[in-house]
């Protein structure tokens, strides 16, 4: 069977996701385009070669009898609406975060979900299906170095554009750290705080950079995690699980050793595109046997709902400077099959 797809949204990550699914993955089609500016979703349609239809907006694509399922990769703010409108008409939906603008548009699309009675949303939430992330994971789940105590991490930039601004290293960066360090953990965070060192030189004033997110999660586990956007040497993810008879540290990227001109050198890599690409094509490879199957397993609506209560707390934090709450109400039943 050939899952028959529907892309709302041509912008860099849709046009991404439209080339992976048409010329990657397997099992899939991509049959319907939809895009805020019509001319450029002809293009891509033309361009890939594609036999697929192109509509005039996503609801068109979400009722379009010759859809099974829907990625949506639209602008942010309309996350929401084409994911509420994918579960009324029964269709899975794969949504790149965020899931909805906030907490409550997440529960939204949560209560939605949960009133329909089949899972039917997975959020794009790409590093559990990381080859590093997997293989760190193993390691706990095997209990090779007995219960995770400490985690440290960083996450790390070469740089962003002058719009970039202090929200948005909770936003669009710890943002990724949310999801896969509950993942990683199995476990819920309880408070957390932002502290701020020096400043580099290389920010702005609408800028604060690096700063340090604090976590304790429920079980009593202690997380740091370093933000750093404009660190100038590379894109670098690091994440350490100090455990009670071990260490383990999320593996480097593959590149080769070099000895050349008196120094002993291994190239870091400066796209975040190209540190986690192979992620991207097994996320959605496995939403399209997922789909296909009729029982989706990814990064799930109470994933992003949970990311988005937990981004929102860590905004909270950034202005007060306190240790802050993370009020996230039990996991419904419906979300632990």
């Amino acid at each position: 069977m050939t899952l028959k797809l529907g892309v709302i949204g041509t912008g860099a990550i849709g046009q991404e996701h439209i080339r992976r699914c048409s010329k990657v993955l397997q099992g899939a089609k991509v049959v319907a385009v939809s895009d805020i500016n019509t001319e450029s979703a002809k293009g891509i349609v033309s361009r890939l070669g594609l036999e697929a239809e192109v509509f005039a907006n996503g609801h068109e694509v979400i009722a379009s009898s010759a859809v099974d399922a829907l990625i949506v990769t639209s602008w942010d703010p309309t996350h929401e609406e084409f994911t509420l409108a994918a579960i009324a008409a029964g269709k899975p939906v794969f949504c790149e975060k965020p899931l909805a603008l906030s907490a409550e548009g997440c529960r939204r699309i949560v209560d939605a979900e949960i009133a329909y009675g089949k899972r039917l949303v997975q959020v794009g939430f790409m590093r559990p299906y990381d080859a590093g992330y997997r293989a760190l994971k193993k390691v706990i789940v095997d209990d090779e170095i007995g219960e995770p105590l400490m985690l440290h991490c960083a996450h790390r930039n070469p740089t962003v554009p002058e719009n970039y601004t202090t929200d948005m290293a909770i936003t669009n960066t710890l943002i990724h750290e949310l999801d896969v360090l509950r993942w990683l953990t199995e476990d819920d965070y309880k408070t957390v705080q932002v502290v701020f060192p020096r400043s580099t030189k290389k920010t702005h004033a609408r800028l604060r950079d690096p700063q340090v997110v604090l976590f304790e999660t429920q079980k009593g586990i202690r997380i740091d995690v370093e933000i750093f956007v404009n660190c100038a040497y590379g894109y670098d993810i690091q994440c350490e699980v100090i455990g009670e008879t071990g260490i383990a540290k999320l593996p480097e990227p593959a590149s080769v050793q070099m000895r050349k001109d008196a120094k002993l050198a291994t190239t870091i890599l400066t796209d975040w595109k190209d540190r986690f690409i192979d992620a991207y094509d097994v996320e959605l490879q496995a939403f399209i046997n997922d789909a296909t199957a009729g029982e989706l397993q990814g990064p799930s609506a109470w994933d992003g709902y949970a990311a988005s209560v937990a981004a929102d707390a860590c905004l909270k934090a950034q202005e007060s400077g306190a240790i802050e709450a993370v009020e996230l109400p039990p996991r419904p039943a419906f979300y632990n099959r």
